[in-house]
C-alpha cells in the first residue's frame, strides 16, 4: 500500500483542494488520461502493484472476519471482486469446511490463481472471471464485497447490494467490507479520509456510515443488518436475506 501511496496516490492528493472545488477526479483523468480502472487494467504493472497494495492492506481484516464471523451454517462464498483471492484465503484456511469462488475480472484470474496455489488452497478455492456490473454473481450462501462499494455512486452501490440478493438463497448473507464512517462522522478519520481518495480517485465514489448501507440493504429486501469491527478502522457490514 505505501508503494502505490508514493507511486500513485501522493502527487494526486497535492490536487485536493480542485477535488472539494470541483467534485471531480484528480487522478489521471485530469490531464486526459484514462480513468482509474482502465488505467490499472491497461497495465500488468500496474494492475498487480494494485491488487498487492490492496491485498496489503486488506489481509489483517480478511484474517479476522475469517476468525469472528460464524460460517458454520454455510457450505459456499463467493467474493466479488475478489482481487488476488486473499479473502478466500484467508476464510478457507480458517474455515475448511467451505466451499470458496474468488470473482473477478479476466485480467485478475491469472494473479488469483497463483495467489491461491501458493497456498496450497487450489483445491478449496476456484476462481470465475466475470464483470459484475455486466455479468450476474455467482449463487452462493455468503457474497462478500471487500472495498468495492465506496468505488462508486450510490445509483450503482444499490445495483450491486441487489445483484447480491438476488444470488443469495434465503438466510444467506452479504457481508460488505468497508472503513464504515460512524453514523455521527465525527470518529473514523480513516474512513472520512478514504471518502476524500475515493474523490480524488473516480469523483463519485464515496464511503459511507451503517445506516446509508442499512436503508440500501433494507431497500432491496435484506431483513436484517449487523456490524462486526475487524481491524484498525474498517468493519464487516453484514445484510441477512
Amino acid at each position: 500500500m505505501l508503494e502505490m501511496a508514493n507511486n500513485r496516490l501522493y502527487k494526486f492528493w497535492d490536487n485536493l483542494a480542485d477535488g472539494l472545488k470541483t467534485g471531480l477526479p484528480q487522478n489521471e483523468v485530469k490531464n486526459g488520461g484514462e480513468n482509474l480502472f482502465a488505467a490499472l487494467y491497461d497495465s500488468p504493472e500496474r494492475l498487480r502493484g494494485f491488487i498487492n497494495a490492496m491485498t496489503g492492506i486488506s489481509v489483517g481484516n480478511f484474517a479476522t472476519l475469517a476468525a469472528r464471523f460464524d460460517f458454520s451454517k454455510y457450505k459456499t462464498l463467493c467474493d466479488i471482486g475478489g482481487s488476488g483471492g486473499m479473502l478466500s484465503i484467508q476464510v478457507a484456511k480458517q474455515n475448511p469446511h467451505l466451499a470458496c469462488t474468488s470473482f473477478d475480472l479476466p485480467q485478475v484470474e491469472p494473479i488469483a490463481k497463483d495467489t491461491i496455489a501458493g497456498f496450497g488452497l487450489s483445491n478449496k478455492i476456484t476462481t470465475a472471471r466475470g464483470d459484475f456490473f455486466q455479468d450476474a454473481f455467482p449463487k452462493a450462501d455468503v457474497i462478500t464485497l471487500s472495498l468495492v462499494l465506496h468505488d462508486w455512486n450510490e445509483e450503482n452501490k444499490c445495483i450491486l447490494i441487489k445483484k447480491a440478493y438476488d444470488a443469495l438463497p434465503e438466510n444467506g448473507a452479504l457481508i460488505v467490507i468497508e472503513n464504515i464512517i460512524d453514523n455521527q462522522r465525527s470518529e473514523n478519520v480513516f474512513g472520512l479520509a478514504m471518502s476524500l481518495n475515493m474523490l480524488i480517485e473516480t469523483g463519485e465514489g464515496f464511503d459511507f456510515t451503517l445506516n446509508d448501507f442499512s436503508g440500501w440493504a433494507k431497500q432491496v429486501g435484506f431483513k436484517k443488518i449487523d456490524l462486526l469491527p475487524l481491524a484498525g478502522p474498517t468493519s464487516a457490514a453484514i445484510a441477512y436475506k
